[in-house]
């Protein structure tokens, strides 16, 4: 069964979400009310998702994302927000964040979220992935970055390109007609080759080294 933390400093939040989530058989371990006491539930109870709010006091979304994954903690943050503002979708996702969703999304794409991150895989509503396409070519590739990708093979690029694009393994297999078995080999095989900790870290390399943009086919 899959465990959750919900972090918000709303308790009416809390409970519909903690609803919501245990009505599809999802066990909510902990709920937290900021940031210092999601970490410290997160370490406590290793959950497979944190749901995690952007503001709260004292110690915000943000910082106990990047305390969880410096932690190196088995749990993976999906930020759940009201706010789709640029500085919070690039500082979660460079803090670590598995994933970002406003508060806006109905029920079962919320459960479905939980599902996807929970896999391994990385989850961006449209418009949090539309403005970091905006974000990143909009400014030239950071010297040096592109040898960085020197060392994967043509169909870890391709797959790469894919999952920048916001596409789920199971799509990536439809697209390159392989199996999901061989999608989630290359996945692991690209990311042990960048050290990175997952798809979500791969997206902003793929945009900052400038491998993908807007209207490549």
């Amino acid at each position: 069964m899959t465990t959750v933390l919900i972090a918000d400093d709303q308790d009416l939040v809390r409970s519909g979400l903690r609803l919501i989530l245990e009505v599809a058989g999802i066990d909510v371990v902990a709920e937290a009310s900021d940031g210092h006491e999601a970490f410290a539930a997160a370490e406590r109870l290793t959950p497979d998702v944190a749901l995690m709010d952007v503001r709260m006091p004292d110690m915000d979304g943000i910082a106990a994302t990047r305390r969880i994954v410096d932690a190196q903690l088995p749990t993976r943050v999906l930020i759940l927000t009201t706010f789709d503002l640029d500085e919070h979708v690039f500082a979660a996702l460079k803090a670590g964040a598995s994933g970002f969703l406003l508060k806006d999304v109905g029920r079962q794409q919320l459960i479905e979220a939980v599902h996807t991150v929970a896999a391994g895989e990385s989850l961006f509503a449209p418009t949090v992935l539309r403005r970091l396409v905006t974000h990143y070519v909009s400014r030239p590739a950071p010297p040096g970055s592109l040898p960085a990708l020197a060392d994967l093979t043509a169909r870890e690029l391709e797959i790469l390109r894919l999952i920048a694009r916001g596409r789920s393994n199971s799509q990536i297999a439809a697209d390159l007609f392989i199996s999901m078995a061989t999608v989630k080999t290359h996945v692991r095989h690209l990311l042990q080759k960048l050290d990175l900790r997952d798809r979500a870290q791969a997206v902003i390399i793929a945009y900052e080294s400038g491998l993908i943009t807007p209207n490549a086919p």
